[in-house]
């Protein structure tokens, strides 16, 4: 029997495709994706980045709800296999999370992780 590999996506909760959505049009260019990309650094090994986009590069892969872009090249996405972007409002103020099942560990400040 064949096992299939797992497929390589990383998802947007409703809550963080509104706000992305309310950003973009701020901007005023429908073009804009959102781009998460892993890099080194960080106080835990590796940081995520967030920007705004409206070029997509050869190696990149698109995901969509709500007709809300996220932009993740490959080599970010071996490292982001199955996370979920979310947008989260509380007491101490708002901020875009990454659920990330590949992280062993991640910062007090949640934009870091290590592996």
């Amino acid at each position: 029997m064949n096992q299939m590999s797992p497929v390589k996506e990383v998802s947007l909760t409703a809550a963080a495709a509104r706000r992305i959505g309310a950003l973009i049009a701020a901007e005023g260019n429908p073009g804009l994706m959102l781009r998460l990309a892993v890099s080194g650094g960080g106080c835990s090994g590796f940081q995520y980045g967030f920007t705004f986009d409206d070029t997509r590069n050869e190696d990149d892969l698109v995901f969509e709800r709500d007709g809300i872009k996220l932009v993740v090249d490959e080599t970010s996405l071996d490292l982001l296999v199955g996370a979920e972007v979310d947008f989260v409002e509380d007491l101490v103020g708002s901020s875009f999370q990454v659920r990330n099942p590949n992280a062993s560990s991640s910062c007090g400040c949640g934009s870091s992780f290590s592996l």
